[in-house]
């Protein structure tokens, strides 16, 4: 089982310092894969609360906001040679299909192929409709959106015609260095998000979900899985606990999770110094 973080890099404290200094220290302390979520704008107040903290709210500091995944990916690339990068996820109900896969095309091409495309359709109404989408009809969307980019990917002319996007034959170049285009990483709890994980991905995607919630998780993604004439072999199942703990980590593995992604924390100089010692054990024991 590979070992990953996640960590939403926040500005003030995330300066390109702070970045480029953290990615060295863990690559160096063998940490796989480095994940981050993403949100273009926030708002005071939601329809629907933040469904990852108990209060509803997003933990972000005064006066501070969430740097772009694309971006910072970029820069992360520069500072390092191993690890990988994936978006945890990417909100592709407010995206555009066409910039989103030459966007992520060319960081796979100047990463040499170390980049997954973890994808999800989001919670925050406000934040499709500022970016100039509708919400109601975002789960279609989203499955015209993942043809799309995976037509762009693969085919060297490629086309599309749905109900909400279309594209006349056209070349995007240059492709993915990794064969069949970037891995597409399908986040959610849902049913139609099994569904659009057996369908569209190359793995599913599970979010601050304890060893017995991965359980149930995993019998209905099968269900969903054996339904498009798929398994889980050479499926990945990729998992961000709430918390972890060295006598927990072996529930994980045995479930059958291929990728293991612990939160950083707090990105404070000496927070993350233990926490990178502590991610270190857990990857000696493996």
């Amino acid at each position: 089982m590979k070992i990953g973080l996640f960590s939403t890099f926040m500005s003030p404290i995330a300066t390109p310092n702070m970045i480029a200094k953290f990615a060295t220290q863990a690559e160096a302390a063998g940490v796989e894969s480095l994940w981050m979520g993403e949100h273009v704008v926030l708002f005071d107040k939601t329809e629907f609360p933040y469904p990852g903290s108990a209060s509803g709210k997003l933990p972000v500091p005064p006066g501070g906001g969430m740097l772009d995944t694309v971006a910072t990916f970029g820069f992360l690339a520069g500072v390092t040679k191993r690890m990988r990068f994936g978006t945890g996820i990417a909100l592709i109900s407010q995206r555009n299909p066409l910039y989103t896969a030459k966007e992520f095309a060319t960081l796979d091409w100047l990463t040499q192929g170390r980049i997954d495309f973890g994808i999800g359709v989001g919670w925050c109404k406000e934040e499709v409709i500022a970016s100039g989408y509708t919400w109601e009809d975002r789960g279609s969307r989203c499955d015209e959106f993942l043809s799309m980019v995976q037509k762009l990917w693969r085919e060297e002319v490629a086309s599309f015609e749905g109900e909400h996007f279309k594209l006349a034959p056209c070349r995007l170049d240059p492709k993915p260095v990794q064969p069949g285009g970037i891995p597409t990483i399908v986040g959610g709890h849902s049913a139609p998000a099994y569904r659009r994980a057996a369908k569209f991905g190359s793995g599913w995607y599970g979010f601050s979900l304890p060893p017995r919630m991965v359980v149930d998780a995993l019998n209905a993604l099968d269900a969903a899985l054996a339904h498009e004439g798929r398994s889980r072999a050479g499926f990945e199942i990729v998992i961000t606990p709430p918390s972890i703990r060295g006598d927990n980590i072996k529930a994980y593995q045995d479930l059958g999770v291929d990728r293991l992604v612990l939160h950083l924390g707090s990105q404070k100089p000496d927070a993350i110094k233990r926490r990178l010692e502590e991610i270190s054990g857990f990857i000696a024991r493996l």
